[in-house]
Order: structure tokens, then C-alpha cells, then sequence
């Protein structure tokens, strides 16, 4: 099985000849075989490209631009599709390839593969907490700290009532102190004029 890789050695388009060029580079590290089919100087390479491509694969113009991935006559995909099996480390089942001993995907095992959520069930079996379990501690968190907020208004009201009541309190003490002297002041004009009037009845008989 040949990989045949159709290419556009005179494409003036940057983005084409990158990922061309992404494309072989790769197929070199993997030390993959692969014919490099150049559709700008053969125009049979350009017409059994556009022949083959899935016409699902297409763009809406009906012209697949390279670099276009065949193994065989078996269409394998373009540059995003390749790139995609390269990020998900699967180029070789993209290529249609079987994968060499050291180059293998790792087939993780499904005990492996599920170990953080078996290790997180575990974890939760024997100390850890369940979703509802946090939720319900955070409910309970919440309430205390109502009841905490409740308890010190209940707190401070009592005081700012005392502080009230003692105010009330001195304006009255106050206003006792001021009395005491009006009624001073008004047993002292009573006694002046009561010392004023006998001088002036003695004076009179003498008169």
C-alpha cells in the first residue's frame, strides 16, 4: 500500500505550501512511504485528484485544493481532516495504515482509563463526598450564617435601646436640676419683697 500525497509544486498561496509541507514532514517522522503527486506540472495527477475526492469532501466550487491524501485509490482526507487525526494521535487508522510495533497507540486499558473516576467513587465511598452531601453542607453553611447575622442584630438592638433609654434619662435628670433652681429663684424674689414691705408700713407710722 502506497500513500499518494497530490501536491501543487508552483501553488503561489503561502497556506497551501505550509500545509503541504506540514503534511510531508510529518509522514517523514513517522518514517511513513509515501509518492508525492504533483498536480501543477501533470495533469493527469489533477484530474484523477478531482475525480477521486468524495464529492462530499468538496468545496462548493467542485475543486479540492492539495494536499489531498490517498492510500491508493482509497481517499483517505485533506490537510484538516489529516490534522485532526494527527492531534488525536490516530494518523496511522487515518492513513489506513496498520501501526508499527513502537509507534503503536496506547491502548489504555478500561480500569485505567476510568481510574481517576473509580479512584473519585472510592474516595467518596469511604470519606469523600457525594455532590448532594457538599450541597447540603453548603445549605447548612449558608443557614448558620443567617442565624449568626440574627443573633448579633438581636445583639445590638437591646443596646442601642439602653443607649436610648439613658439618654432619655439624662435629659430628665436635667431637667429636674433646672427646676429646683426656678423655685429658688422665686422663694428668694418672695422673701425680698416681703423684707421690702414691712420697711415701707414702719415708715408709714412713723409718718
Amino acid at each position: 500500500m502506497v500513500i499518494k500525497v497530490f501536491l501543487a509544486s508552483s501553488s503561489g498561496s503561502t497556506a497551501i505550501k505550509k500545509k503541504q509541507q506540514d503534511v510531508l514532514g510529518f509522514l517523514e517522522a513517522l518514517k511513513v512511504d509515501y509518492a508525492p503527486l504533483d498536480i501543477a506540472c501533470n495533469e493527469d495527477n489533477r484530474m484523477w485528484m478531482r475525480e477521486n475526492v468524495p464529492v462530499e469532501k468538496k468545496p462548493t466550487n467542485g475543486i479540492p485544493l492539495p494536499p489531498q491524501i490517498f492510500n491508493e485509490e482509497s481517499y483517505c482526507g485533506d490537510y484538516e481532516t489529516f490534522f485532526d487525526a494527527k492531534e488525536d494521535n490516530a494518523v496511522y487508522a487515518f492513513l489506513g495504515l496498520p501501526p508499527p510495533p513502537g509507534s503503536k497507540k496506547r491502548e489504555v486499558p478500561m480500569e485505567e482509563c476510568n481510574g481517576d473516576e473509580h479512584t473519585e467513587e472510592v474516595e467518596a465511598e469511604v470519606g469523600g463526598e457525594t455532590g448532594e452531601e457538599a450541597a447540603e453542607e453548603k445549605v447548612a453553611e449558608e443557614k448558620e450564617a443567617v442565624e449568626d447575622t440574627e443573633e448579633s442584630l438581636e445583639d445590638t438592638a437591646p443596646v442601642k435601646e439602653e443607649e436610648a433609654q439613658e439618654e432619655v434619662e439624662d435629659e430628665e435628670a436635667k431637667g429636674e436640676d433646672d427646676q429646683p433652681v426656678s423655685e429658688e429663684e422665686e422663694e428668694l424674689r418672695q422673701l425680698e419683697e416681703e423684707e421690702e414691705a414691712p420697711e415701707v408700713t414702719e415708715e408709714e407710722e412713723d409718718e
